[in-house]
């Protein structure tokens, strides 16, 4: 995958079947002025994940990640930079690749919803963790280090 200009292109040989979707890692400055993401829990899925979803027909994926996030957990974010990209086969057997994105929040408020059933705030340095799948973990290892950089 490319990022050009902001934005991630995907190649043209890519599987015809390529699920396109994106999310955010969400971010604030905690009570302690620790540095806190948002983690997701879907009962369904039972896992603890980050917000993320399918791109709309037209769709980029910076907007559906500012939508999804917004859907999933009803905050309202701007995004701060890129942070990477997992590639999986979906539960349906799908090539599947999300691309993130960090984000702060700018308002809102969650609410359980029919995707997402819970969220915490976890410090940092504790997110590895709390995520479920090796994938998500991989991508706070990144967003870790783009955080101690700035």
């Amino acid at each position: 995958m490319v990022l050009m200009s902001g934005e991630l292109i995907v190649p043209e040989d890519a599987p015809v079947d390529l699920i396109r979707a994106a999310g955010g890692v969400v971010t604030r400055v905690g009570l302690a002025g620790r540095i806190e993401v948002a983690v997701v829990y879907r009962e369904a899925r039972g896992d603890w994940t980050f917000p993320k979803g399918k791109l709309d027909e037209g769709e980029t994926f910076e907007d559906a990640a500012v939508r999804e996030v917004y859907e999933e957990t009803g905050l309202r974010c701007r995004i701060t930079r890129f942070a990477g990209t997992t590639n999986y086969t979906h539960r349906k057997g799908r090539p599947k690749i999300v691309a993130y994105y960090l984000m702060e929040v700018a308002d809102g408020e969650f609410a359980p919803n029919d995707e997402v059933d819970e969220l915490v705030w976890v410090p940092l340095v504790e997110v590895h963790e709390r995520l479920t799948w090796d994938r998500d973990r991989e991508l706070i290892e990144v967003v870790t280090e783009i955080v101690d950089a700035a």
